[in-house]
């Protein structure tokens, strides 16, 4: 994409994450000094507060975009009257008006009402393969008898018909007569707003190389979410979405090639995807758990499966986890009972490296397969680890170990040299703390929840954290993970690489001080629990 087709408005999309508290607060004007080796301060605005307002003011109307249109009338989709021809028109002459209008499908009517309908297919297979005359009656090609839809239906009900009986034409009509005719092509016209659109291009295809050309459209639906104000959380749900549809597709072309598997399994995923937060940057992150009556010569037919799945995540942008904690390691790639062992000896020798794999693995989410396999081990993993107190408290250590990007003095720290310098990694010092903190108190409170904003308001409700803290957190998370969508949704669109490195100048002085406040509520909290104060309950 084109540097010119760079938004001029930076973060347009940060007011609306911020609640009405954070919006009436008072700005704080804290000059602060770094340490001159390592950080510099950016606390200090560079523009006026009223440029500010009004470059976060001035946007536009929010546009139709993927929830809409799922829920939109499938009459909405149709762009014009339909050309018809009668069952008695000649084939030749319905075959040149196609040519004529450039339209892929003629609906048959008599009266007013659908009786059949012509395609380019019946064209091809029952005209030019079997040598029929062109002056036979389109009654005699034509596939008679159509599925319909009402003018009630929506987007959604389409995708679903076209999906379950492979068609590419769907004529609309209620009570027999034509009202309009939806194609695939007028889907096409508005894929790229709609995740649900591009889930439903992914289940359709047929090989890897299908599935890679569906998902190059992923980063401009990412781009388009951010610019028609979807909350943080929608967009990376949706986005999360099309990487579920793309491994579940994986795994029915694996089984196809490979034939029925030999003992009951469920794809899980962890990390971003697992926790359904992912954006424009990010890898893979599985495990196959199986049934215990798997056998040891099984893992021939698993290993290949887990292969097959994750180099077409791969050909599809998904990048391998440098760490390979992917199915493909057979490590993660285990029975119900070796995987209870796992957590098991996690929790009861919570050494680092227990506690990384621990803090990852809590995160799992199933994708695909038989689901029991996961939800006793998720319950009975909660309740083990949240009645050890020497877990709990190496976990609380370990959510200290990633901290916002704050000088002594309350400014954002940025480093001044080194690859990175003058910018704050979003993701490791911003989302990752809170991403840590929801982990811990879902453990303490036996919580089901593996995203993030679910965990907090969870925590909140049920009383783990106070209410004001889960409040105070929840508002935090949704400025930094606002920031950091349209940080990559930018680059993007400028023809960039996404990346989690912001310049915090790049933001204007409202942004910039809303980002400071939320680092200084993740350190709030995380002091909080360090020092046992009485935020976690």
């Amino acid at each position: 994409m084109s540097p010119s087709t760079k938004r001029t408005a930076s973060s347009l999309t940060v007011y609306d994450a911020i609640t009405p508290s954070w919006r009436t607060a008072p700005r704080r004007r804290t000059r602060g000094s770094a340490d001159a080796a390592s950080v510099s301060d950016m606390a200090e605005p560079s523009e006026t507060q009223e440029r500010a307002d009004a470059r976060t003011f001035d946007r536009p109307e929010r546009a139709m975009h993927a929830t809409d249109l799922v829920s939109t009338p499938a009459t909405d989709l149709v762009t014009r009257d339909p050309v018809t021809v009668s069952p008695q028109t000649p084939i030749a002459e319905a075959a040149r008006l196609m040519r004529a209008e450039r339209i892929s499908c003629l609906p048959v009517v008599v009266a007013g009402a659908v009786v059949g309908i012509l395609t380019v297919r019946d064209l091809t297979n029952r005209v030019l393969a079997e040598g029929r005359s062109s002056d036979a009656p389109v009654a005699e090609v034509m596939t008679a008898d159509p599925v319909t839809l009402p003018s009630t239906a929506l987007v959604a009900d389409l995708l679903r018909l076209m999906l379950d009986r492979g068609i590419s034409h769907v004529p609309i009509a209620d009570d027999g007569r034509l009202v309009g005719l939806v194609t695939s092509t007028d889907l096409t016209r508005v894929q790229a707003l709609s995740t649900d659109l591009l889930t439903y291009d992914i289940g359709a295809t047929e090989s890897v190389a299908e599935m890679v050309d569906v998902t190059r459209a992923l980063p401009d639906l990412l781009v388009r979410l951010v610019g028609s104000r979807y909350p943080h959380a929608e967009v990376t749900r949706r986005v999360t979405d099309v990487a579920d549809a793309v491994t579940r597709r994986l795994l029915a072309l694996a089984e196809a090639e490979l034939g029925p598997p030999p003992a009951p399994y469920v794809w899980a995923a962890c990390g971003s995807q697992g926790r359904r937060e992912q954006t424009g940057v990010t890898d893979q992150d599985n495990g196959l758990i199986l049934d215990d009556t798997a056998r040891p010569e099984h893992d021939v037919y698993f290993a290949r499966l887990a292969t097959i799945v994750s180099d077409g995540l791969a050909a599809c942008g998904y990048e391998y986890c440098s760490g390979e904690m992917m199915a493909t390691n057979a490590q993660w790639r285990q029975p119900l009972r070796v995987w209870r062992e796992y957590f098991d000896r996690w929790i009861e020798h919570p050494d680092p490296k227990a506690q990384m794999l621990a803090s990852v693995m809590f995160d799992l989410r199933p994708i695909a397969g038989d689901t029991s396999l996961f939800t006793g081990l998720q319950h009975d993993t909660l309740r083990r680890a949240s009645a050890n107190q020497i877990f709990v408290a190496h976990m609380i250590s370990n959510s200290m170990l990633h901290a916002p990007p704050l000088t002594f003095l309350r400014g954002i720290a940025t480093p001044r040299s080194g690859d990175h310098r003058n910018t704050v990694d979003l993701k490791l010092n911003g989302v990752i703390p809170i991403v840590d903190l929801g982990r811990l108190y879902a453990l303490r409170g036996r919580l089901t929840p593996v995203n993030t904003r679910d965990r907090l308001l969870a925590a909140g409700e049920s009383g783990v954290i106070s209410q004001s803290g889960g409040r105070d957190l929840v508002e935090a998370y949704d400025v930094i993970a606002t920031i950091r969508l349209e940080h990559q949704a930018r680059r993007i669109e400028a023809g960039e690489s996404a990346t989690n490195f912001l310049n915090p100048k790049d933001l204007s002085d409202f942004e910039r001080e809303h980002l400071r406040e939320a680092f200084l509520v993740v350190r709030t909290m995380q002091s909080a629990i360090g020092q046992g104060t009485g935020m976690l309950r």
